[in-house]
Order: structure tokens, then C-alpha cells, then sequence
């Protein structure tokens, strides 16, 4: 097998936030290509459609011209910005677009590296190609099982298995330099299984990995709508108790329809922080809602928000800990914001007052 077994994600040589913190520049932008997804997992939010109906979330495609929008506006930035995630609640697949998309971004001089996620389900030769030539450096490749049925049981979708693995295959002859990842829940296969996938992909990408569901979304209950009772991290790591997310300060999300979230587990649309069809995205990235999400967490406050309270994604997911330097940033913090910080944070209680 010539994949490395490795999660998708880097966790070797990260930079330590408590030394750049309070950043001018966000490291990583998630501009979502579409909304919506063909697929119905149960553990994901967005396959459960009546509860996003309830949300009243858009459910569609990014517009080209919003998206290059998005892109020009990063020159308004001191730096480039280092990541350009293309996913975030739906399949960026759906988004014919797509290749459009990544060679705009990747020609603005703006973005260092372009990845992407996807259920694999759309990614014919025909549809990948043309990606992979405007340039995406990683795709991230999420398995559902390991058979037509599995993938019928799981995601409510008609899956040729098959077919997909060829698909696969055609992938890794034609990626250049794009980086390939291939995970897969291990709570949808047997143990039989688990070496099935390896030798079924694992000689067709660089990255594999045999994931465990997180409870990652806020206020969105994985056991109980998949009845898996959660012990460990994703990445097979202890769960570990952690109080302020590092992602609000290195990130935000373009959604679909332009509204920005704070956060890429925002899939109730609860901690909105501008609207970048109106809004540029530095304004948007050191708005008023903004630093106080920031400031409500540096003082230790998470609990009080009535949505990041109910955030897995600190527990189980997360390769960054800040929490033993709150008392060193908060005051980097509010220097920087000056009076641009909100009464009240978005999904919050009240912040107090920058005066205080």
C-alpha cells in the first residue's frame, strides 16, 4: 500500500496561535460552493432535510460572480490568505462552476493552497479534470461504505460502488501534483471491512484513514440519530476538554448564498457575522460580531452561547488548545479591536462593555 495511514488534516508543524494571535489576515477561508448535498446521511446535518428546512438555509449553489467577489476582496488583505477550503455544508461537486471556481482563485495571487471535500458520488473523469486542471492542490475523498447496498443504507443515494472505485483510480493517474485523501467512518463497515478499504484505495491516494463519528455540529445529536455511542476523538485520540475554539481566530466561512459564519460547523446559520454580498471580507473578518465571539471565548465565557456551548468540535476534533494563554491574548485582543467589538456576540449572552 503506497498511502501513508494519516488523517486529512495536518497535524505536524502547525504554527502556534498564542504567537500570532490577533491575526490580520485569516489563515484559512471556507467559501462553500453549494449548500446542498444528494446525499442523506444521518449523521450529518444537511441530510437531514427538515431540519435545514427549519433553519430556513439557503439550499443551492454559490453564483460565479459572487464567488470571484469573495476573491477579489482578498487583495484588501495584508497577506495572502494560506488555505481556500471549497466545501463546508453541501457537495462543491453539485456546483458546476466548480473548476471556474479554482482556477479564478488560484490565479488571484491571493491563496497559497486549495483543497476540497467530497462524497465522491459526482466525480467522474469528466467533472474532476477540468479541477484538477485549474490547479486544486488537495480533494478530500469521504467513503460511505463499501458496497451498493451500504451506500443505499447510509445515504439514501444509488451508488455504483464500482464505478466510483474506478473513478478513484482514474483520479490518481491523472492528479499531477493534487494531493489525494480517502477516509471513511469506520461505525458504517464491518472489522472485515477495515482491511477491505485499505486494499481497495489504498494503493490510489496519499492519505487513508478509518475516521470515528464526532459529535462536531452544534445542537445537531450524532448518537441519537445514529445510534453510536461516542468514546474517542475522531483520529482515534482521547477526547479532551477544551474551552476556547482557536477557529474564530484563523478562520471564517463564506456560505453559499454570501452569508458569513464564523465558524464551518455553522450549518443552523446561528453565528452569522456579515454578508459578503454587501460586505467586504476584512470588514466582515474584524466586524464588531466577530470580536466579541473572540472575546466571549478569551474570557473563558464559551458556555454562555447558547450555540458553541453545544460544540463537539473542541472535545473531539480539535488539534489546537489556546486555553492556557487567554490571559496573554485577551488584552492582544482588545487592542486590536479597539471599539470595534459587539454588546453581544453572535449566538451569545451579552458581552460587556471593551470599557470594563
Amino acid at each position: 500500500m503506497k498511502a501513508a495511514i494519516k488523517p486529512r488534516i495536518n497535524l505536524d508543524d502547525r504554527t502556534p496561535l498564542q504567537e500570532v494571535i490577533p491575526l490580520a489576515t485569516p489563515f484559512v477561508l471556507f467559501v462553500d460552493p453549494a449548500s446542498a448535498c444528494n446525499f442523506l446521511c444521518p449523521f450529518c446535518p444537511t441530510g437531514h432535510r427538515d431540519l435545514i428546512e427549519q433553519t430556513g438555509r439557503f439550499q443551492g449553489v454559490m453564483k460565479f460572480d459572487l464567488f470571484c467577489k469573495v476573491i477579489d476582496e482578498l487583495d484588501g488583505f495584508a497577506e495572502p490568505v494560506k488555505v481556500l477550503r471549497m466545501y463546508k455544508d453541501g457537495e462543491p461537486f453539485l456546483n458546476k462552476n466548480l473548476a471556474r471556481m479554482v482556477a479564478y482563485a488560484k490565479q488571484s495571487g491571493q491563496i497559497g493552497y486549495i483543497d476540497t471535500t467530497t462524497n465522491g458520488s459526482l466525480m467522474t473523469p469528466e467533472r474532476l479534470g477540468p479541477v484538477l486542471e485549474a490547479g486544486l492542490d488537495k480533494i478530500n475523498i469521504s467513503v460511505d461504505g463499501m458496497s451498493n447496498e451500504q451506500y443505499k443504507r447510509f445515504t439514501g443515494f444509488d451508488f455504483d460502488f464500482d464505478a466510483f472505485v474506478e473513478n478513484v483510480k482514474w483520479l490518481d493517474a491523472n492528479r499531477g501534483d493534487c494531493e489525494v485523501a480517502i477516509k471513511i467512518p469506520g461505525e458504517l463497515i464491518s472489522e472485515a471491512q477495515k482491511q477491505d478499504f485499505y486494499d481497495t484505495f489504498g494503493n490510489y491516494c496519499d492519505r487513508i484513514f478509518i475516521e470515528n463519528f464526532a459529535p462536531c455540529w452544534p445542537e445537531f445529536d450524532v448518537e441519537a440519530f445514529t445510534g453510536v455511542t461516542i468514546r474517542e476523538g475522531i483520529y482515534q485520540q482521547p477526547v479532551t476538554p477544551t474551552d476556547t475554539c482557536p477557529y474564530i481566530f484563523y478562520s471564517m466561512s463564506v456560505n453559499a448564498d454570501g452569508l458569513v459564519s464564523s465558524c464551518f460547523l455553522d450549518w443552523g446559520r446561528k453565528l452569522l457575522i456579515g454578508d459578503a454580498n454587501k460586505q467586504s471580507l476584512q470588514e466582515i473578518w474584524n466586524s464588531g460580531a466577530m470580536n466579541a465571539l473572540r472575546r466571549q471565548h478569551l474570557e473563558g465565557r464559551r458556555c454562555d452561547n447558547g450555540v458553541c456551548s453545544k460544540c463537539g468540535q473542541l472535545t473531539h476534533c480539535l488539534p489546537d488548545n489556546i486555553d492556557a494563554y487567554r490571559d496573554e491574548l485577551l488584552p492582544k485582543l482588545l487592542s486590536y479591536a479597539g471599539s470595534e467589538i459587539d454588546d453581544r456576540a453572535p449566538g451569545g449572552a451579552a458581552v460587556q462593555s471593551v470599557a470594563s
